[in-house]
């Protein structure tokens, strides 16, 4: 949860961020209705709600269901190697428990990271046919050749996880399709370091720069250089109104990239832009019609068919 500090006419500007995107919208130099090109559809966690998260299974499913890049999330082993793993317990996905640095990489091998995944019919699949944690290493070799990676570094301390990745996308000559993006801003400093890395905007910059836009307080601090920037497309905003006496509080379901916040990332440079949790029809059509580049969607294979019906028609910018 965004938290921001202002006043209930700053509250009311959010909300008129967010409703911007209720009429036809124009930007890069396009008209209602046209799009120029759809946002690469970027599979979250190797494409979590269709297979269990960061595993080998749901990296195919996610290729064959036409996905143009893939998310994945880095955690270090105890013997040093960067597996594939998104929470801090192993009980949260698993049929074992604590850390993963508690185990080696030929140990998370033997644990079923689909124990806990549920099919749309409420079974569990992947108990009968269990889904290892994999290796990065593994990952790479499973992808197509040249297809993007956006690795999501999920374990501190920065300076260990990031060597070891490193030294894989030294060995697998895999710089040159690799994004790496942490909510730490630790991982930006260690990664400033490393010789042919791409790496996101911080989230806190990227953060700070949106509230601005939105609460209209200009545009500061826009990127000088091409650089990705990636946050949530929705998200829920608390305004605090300071009193004498206290505070009030209102939350508010914020729209975070607009006409406007758009045109202030790419102000002095051309930004890309990654818009985080779309999930649904009338979401991708807004990040199109916005000039967005990519979209991380859980389902990839929800996405599939929503670009199978537009077929060769792009989709109309008159959004509801």
């Amino acid at each position: 949860m965004l938290s921001c500090v202002g006043t209930l006419r700053r509250g009311a500007l959010i909300i008129a961020g967010a409703l911007a995107l209720q009429a036809c919208v124009s930007t890069g130099g396009q008209t209602p209705g046209e799009v120029a090109s759809l946002p690469l559809v970027v599979a979250h966690r190797g494409g979590t709600a269709d297979a269990p998260e960061n595993t080998l299974e749901a990296i195919a499913r996610s290729v064959a269901n036409g996905a143009d890049a893939m998310w994945l999330s880095v955690q270090l082993s105890k013997d040093g190697v960067p597996v594939l793993y998104r929470p801090a317990d192993l009980s949260a996905l698993t049929n074992a428990s604590g850390p993963v640095a508690a185990h080696t990489a030929r140990e998370l091998a033997r644990i079923n990271a689909g124990w806990n995944f549920r099919s749309v019919d409420g079974r569990y699949p992947y108990r009968e046919h269990p889904a290892a944690i994999p290796t990065l290493r593994q990952a790479l070799h499973s992808l197509p050749s040249g297809m993007p990676l956006m690795l999501d570094m999920k374990a501190l301390p920065a300076e260990p996880l990031t060597k070891a990745v490193a030294q894989v996308l030294d060995e697998e000559n895999a710089w040159s399709r690799t994004l790496i993006y942490s909510t730490d801003a630790q991982f930006q400093q260690a990664f400033a370091g490393v010789r042919g890395a791409r790496v996101f905007e911080s989230r806190d910059a990227t953060r700070d720069r949106l509230a601005k836009v939105l609460l209209n307080e200009g545009c500061l601090g826009a990127p000088t250089m091409p650089v990705w920037s990636g946050f949530e497309m929705h998200r829920t905003v608390s305004v605090i109104e300071k009193f004498t006496l206290g505070e009030g509080t209102s939350n508010v379901n914020a729209t975070l990239w607009t006409p406007a916040t758009l045109a202030c990332f790419r102000a002095r440079s051309r930004v890309k832009i990654l818009a985080i949790s779309i999930n649904n029809e009338d979401d991708y059509r807004a990040a199109a019609c916005l000039g967005i580049d990519a979209v991380l969607v859980d389902s990839p294979a929800q996405f599939a068919k929503i670009r199978a019906l537009w077929g060769q028609r792009a989709p109309s910018c008159c959004l509801r």
